[in-house]
């Protein structure tokens, strides 16, 4: 990964509190070192004219690098108990003291430099121009010195701390198996380590054959930032990732580009930026080296899943359409399942398998005669036997399998005619001996062959189909589930509009 920055900043000016409660000190100072230029640096001046306000200046302002200080200001110490509560209460160790003094018996010069921790000490009569600026230059370089030793400091503390979130997050993301929840917790394992609240993960999705434009898919994002923010100006940053494989900071935007080997490289959106440092840069390319590698590999085994739930869905289509039913049947069944999974509770990861799984419910009406399958009118005790046998078929075809999505289309071709009561077949199952999977499908096929029209019947108004479904609560279905679809009806329909015949 390269990082590029959209413009070089600015060098910040050293800046220096000047404390003297006399306003032409301050005045006198600020002329004669108007010139004074360190590393390409030149000084800004704060000003305060008491003991009191020096603190409140130095709490407010921790980057001041060098204070001209005054000794007998509103008392005969003020300057020395501000060195005192510098160094001491706030713990500041690195701004640069030099002590003046128009009373110079008031505070010796051994004695303050020793204990007071002062950087230097003049009098006031002495600070002609040569002296003010070589006592600056000293003072400065003392600061930039120790400035420099601090943050190298500091930046070995922060790589190797931030090395450790790296493999504390990348444990967490390895341990995701759908393309959602990994690129949800990727965006905030980056937004922890770059102490961050706005982002925004995209997908090179590929050129689209009509515009010649290529495509962003996102995968997840997090704050105020998301399709809105897709205007021309982030598009453009966008493609210029793509197009120069680099990552770049546009004002207080990152833009991070991560290649993989599927070719569907992953883009890094990050808002609020004010620098990305090198340490931070090398530890997002640290964390993004491998993240790339488990990308690939769920985008792998998302590519497998959703192969197997198109020919599952396939295939229950083929048998619903050879009994003649509805057309949208197993589609509209598989997302009320969807729903109440959700409603129930259940995990993403189960209400996926059961989503997928629910369109082989009828698998085993494959081997059911086209004289019982297809008969409009009520079938006789005999048909009524062969009928009863497709869910000992269905399982028969599906049984045996280490997929979860298999193994679960197996429970639910099983189970999907058991009844709460017990009075179901071909088990005579009873209650919560019936696979959740089994007693979910059971409430969304019994609702979906109810609101649409069959080769047997027509459609029921929605009033009869709740107060049905009400009337065979706790015996035919459960319970549970049967208020959960009452109580979001307005949902279950709309997935019914969503799909029609």
């Amino acid at each position: 990964m390269s990082f590029l920055s959209s413009s070089t900043p600015k060098l910040a000016p050293w800046k220096i509190l000047l404390v003297d409660d006399e306003p032409d000190i301050h005045d006198i100072t600020k002329l004669t070192l108007n010139r004074f230029r360190l590393d390409g640096r030149a000084l800004t001046f704060v000003h305060a004219y008491s003991g009191a306000e020096a603190k409140e200046v130095l709490a407010r302002e921790a980057d001041i690098a060098l204070v001209f200080l005054d000794v007998v200001m509103e008392r005969e110490d003020s300057g020395l108990e501000v060195a005192r509560w510098l160094r001491q209460d706030l713990g500041n160790q690195f701004t640069r003291i030099v002590l003046r003094t128009g009373q110079p018996g008031q505070a010796p010069e051994e004695r303050v430099i020793v204990n007071y921790d002062i950087n230097d000490y003049k009098e006031k009569t002495e600070l002609d121009r040569t002296k003010l600026f070589t006592t600056t230059f000293a003072a400065l370089r003392a600061y930039r010195d120790i400035m420099k030793v601090e943050e190298a400091r500091l930046a070995q503390l922060n790589y190797r701390e931030g090395l450790e979130r790296v493999i504390a997050a990348s444990a967490h993301i390895f341990q995701q198996r759908n393309l959602k929840d990994f690129a949800s917790g990727l965006l905030q394992q980056v937004v922890a380590l770059l102490r961050l609240e706005q982002s925004m993960l995209l997908r090179l999705a590929g050129a689209s054959v009509i515009t010649g434009e290529t495509e962003y898919e996102i995968l997840a994002q997090i704050g105020d930032i998301g399709e809105a923010m897709l205007g021309p100006d982030l598009m453009a940053q966008l493609d210029e990732a793509r197009s120069n494989r680099i990552s770049r900071l546009h004002g207080d935007t990152y833009v991070g580009y991560f290649p993989n080997s599927s070719g569907k490289a992953s883009l890094l959106v990050l808002k609020g930026v004010e620098e990305i440092s090198d340490i931070d840069a090398k530890l997002l390319e640290v964390f993004c080296s491998g993240v790339a590698i488990a990308f690939d590999n769920i985008l792998l085994t998302q590519e497998i899943t959703d192969t197997q739930a198109e020919l599952i869905l396939r295939l229950g289509d083929v048998v619903e359409s050879r009994s003649k039913e509805a057309g949208n049947h197993v589609r509209r069944m598989s997302e009320v399942c969807k729903m109440l999974a959700r409603l129930s509770g259940m995990s993403e990861e189960e209400t996926a398998v059961l989503k997928h799984a629910a369109p082989m419910h009828d698998i085993g009406k494959i081997a059911t005669p086209d004289s019982v399958l297809l008969k409009p009118g009520k079938l006789d005790g005999a048909e009524w036997e062969i009928m009863k046998q497709h869910p000992a078929v269905g399982l028969s075809i599906l049984d045996g399998s280490s997929r979860p999505i298999l193994k679960a289309a197996a429970v639910i071709a099983h189970q999907h005619h058991e009844k709460f009561d017990g009075t179901g077949y071909p088990q005579g199952l009873a209650g919560t001996d019936i696979h959740p999977y089994a007693r979910i499908v059971a409430v969304a096929d019994v609702f979906d062959a109810l609101v649409h029209q069959r080769v047997y019947k027509q459609a029921w108004p929605i009033d009869e189909v709740v107060a049905h479904l009400r009337q065979v609560s706790g015996t035919h279905l459960d319970p549970y589930y049967v208020d959960l679809l009452i109580n979001n009806i307005d949902d279950a329909l709309a997935i019914n509009l969503s799909f029609p015949d």
